[in-house]
């Protein structure tokens, strides 16, 4: 894990999509992050310990996009050990586990000690390391010398993925380097839970919209390779993305943070 001092940062963008709005100053408590999200080794690991069932095993399926229409549709059989259902391609023990819903995610956290990082936590991390307004969790461009610095959808979305950037699904881990503070994948290749349930943001907090409603939808943070930068453009620092707590998605995924203790 990563220790990440705390104190005062920005949060939000005006420019960005409505949920995004307005940008506000925030304070954070020093704590701790992970380097990386969450692995399909070490899900394993945590499975073959606790024997959970995920939301995915136990409703019989997760949301998979047909690439070419972009359609959602669920899957049976698609988990985390095969995330795009039986038929697809088994999930490789380097890169980030997905069909994990908010649920599995807490749990997951709970079983090494942790928790899942507040949406204020994660934007904070983003942020850390960088100068001023940084549009990416790496800096303000893609591309560095025609090399892209995250797994993003590369290409005409939904239709045609060139995979330009090297991959057309998920990398592995640390596979596009690290931020200046040292962390990877803040970017791309999968969104992230967070602990906060999503809603705009307001005078009493981000955190606090809906704390009380444990179906309310959760924020997820860091875009996906499915985000194109013509569209969505989800792997900016800012913004924002949201499923409800059991669901599971092939792009979706997690790492844990901790408290700093005195």
């Amino acid at each position: 894990m990563i220790t990440i001092s705390g104190g005062a940062g920005r949060m939000g963008s005006d420019t960005g999509l409505p949920d995004e709005r307005p940008a506000h100053d925030i304070e954070v408590q020093s704590f701790r992050l992970d380097r990386s999200p969450v692995s399909v080794a070490d899900f394993a690991a945590f499975i073959s310990d606790t024997r959970h069932e995920t939301d995915a095993e136990r409703l019989e399926g997760g949301a998979v996009m047909s690439f070419g229409t972009g359609q959602w549709r669920l899957v049976p059989g698609a988990i985390w050990r095969s995330p795009y259902g039986p038929q697809g391609p088994e999930a490789q023990a380097d890169h980030p586990v997905t069909q994990v819903s908010h649920s599995d995610a807490e749990a997951y956290c709970r079983w090494r000690d942790k928790r899942l990082p507040t949406e204020k936590e994660w934007e904070f991390a983003a942020r850390a390391g960088q100068d001023g307004e940084p549009v990416y969790a790496f800096g303000d461009r893609l591309l560095r010398e025609g090399e892209y610095l995250a797994n993003v959808w590369t290409g005409i979305f939904p239709v045609l993925n060139t995979a330009e950037d090297g991959f057309k699904t998920t990398s592995p881990v640390g596979a596009f380097g690290t931020t200046p503070i040292g962390l990877t994948d803040m970017a791309g290749n999968v969104w992230e839970w967070t602990s906060s349930p999503y809603g705009p943001y307001g005078p009493y907090g981000d955190d606090a919209l809906q704390a009380d409603n444990p179906a309310a939808p959760r924020v997820q943070r860091g875009g996906s390779y499915l985000c194109d930068p013509k569209l969505c453009h989800g792997f900016r620092v800012s913004a924002r993305g949201h499923a409800t707590p059991d669901s599971a998605h092939m792009h979706v995924g997690f790492r844990c943070a901790a408290d700093v203790l005195n």
